[in-house]
């Protein structure tokens, strides 16, 4: 999910903290650069980055269900749908939404049955396509919708993906109606899951997530847009997930058990500490 062409370069005095590969599409090592704000940065960044996403395999931006992978995607994301839908509307009695990064439109169509005002951007042509058969119409930039305002925006694993992610938000933070909400979702280098399988962890994802997030930063960067915290909720299945995609990393032969029981180790320990292998942040415009 690209957007820009402006890549923020990371200073070049940051510590090398990881070497990941990228096991999706071209067998190349990435570094993890540190941060004191919590947010890591991939380096280097390719200067063709779209063509790091042109994979059969890159999910987000197909509804495959060839593998076993691909079925576990699919039935987590249709069960997540009226969770997140649940999660929306217990917050807000808008009824306008922009989904920021569409993907395949499952999200917007999900929302739009449910009587949801619902408008898109995805840069994916591919994904826009699988989106218009399902009846939603998705814009491929967001100067197309400059003159639209809404009550919720969001961006479920999208922010990891965008070169310049805070100009991008504060874009995003004028749409927003007052009391408008802005939900982020993005994975946790801090969570227990990214602590065990270290560089062979999936949610690196390296160079497709320029940028990898920490509680403590997107705390930081979304104070920073005069934004208030309202809430988070743990994605809980996509530890499971992102172990069983580790797994596949780290070993010839993966275990589905020793990814389930990371999972579960990893959802087991963030109760008493928070920090889940994926989060959404709820955040309100004053």
């Amino acid at each position: 999910m690209i957007e820009s062409n402006q890549i923020k370069s990371a200073p070049e005095t940051r510590e090398v903290i990881l070497t990941c590969k990228d096991h999706l599409v071209s067998q190349e090592n990435f570094s993890i650069l540190e941060s004191e704000s919590g947010i890591l940065c991939t380096s280097p960044v390719p200067e063709n980055l779209p063509a790091y996403y042109e994979s059969d395999r890159y999910i987000s931006h197909t509804d495959s269900e060839e593998n076993f992978q691909d079925k576990i995607y699919q039935f987590v994301k249709s069960k997540m749908l009226l969770k997140k839908a649940k999660w929306i509307e217990q917050e807000t009695a808008g009824c306008k939404l922009l989904d920021y990064g569409a993907g395949t439109g499952d999200f917007l169509a999900h929302m739009q049955n449910r009587n949801w005002n619902v408008f898109g951007m995805e840069p994916n042509e591919d994904a826009r396509a699988l989106a218009s058969k399902k009846g939603i119409t998705i814009e491929d930039n967001l100067d197309k919708l400059e003159a639209r305002s809404f009550d919720v925006i969001t961006l479920w694993h999208v922010l990891e993906h965008i070169p310049d992610y805070e100009e991008v938000l504060k874009r995003l933070v004028a749409k927003l109606n007052k009391n408008g909400l802005l939900i982020i979702a993005v994975p946790n280098h801090r969570s227990y899951d990214a602590y065990y399988y270290q560089n062979y962890w999936a949610a690196w994802d390296v160079p497709r997530h320029l940028w990898h997030f920490s509680r403590s930063g997107i705390s930081q960067l979304l104070k920073k847009n005069n934004l208030i915290e309202v809430c988070e909720k743990p994605l809980i299945f996509d530890s499971f997930y992102v172990s069983l995609l580790s797994e596949e990393n780290q070993k010839q032969k993966p275990s589905k058990i020793n990814a389930f029981w990371r999972g579960l180790i990893s959802n087991f320990k963030a109760r008493s500490t928070g920090e889940y292998s994926s989060i959404a942040y709820f955040y309100r415009k004053s």
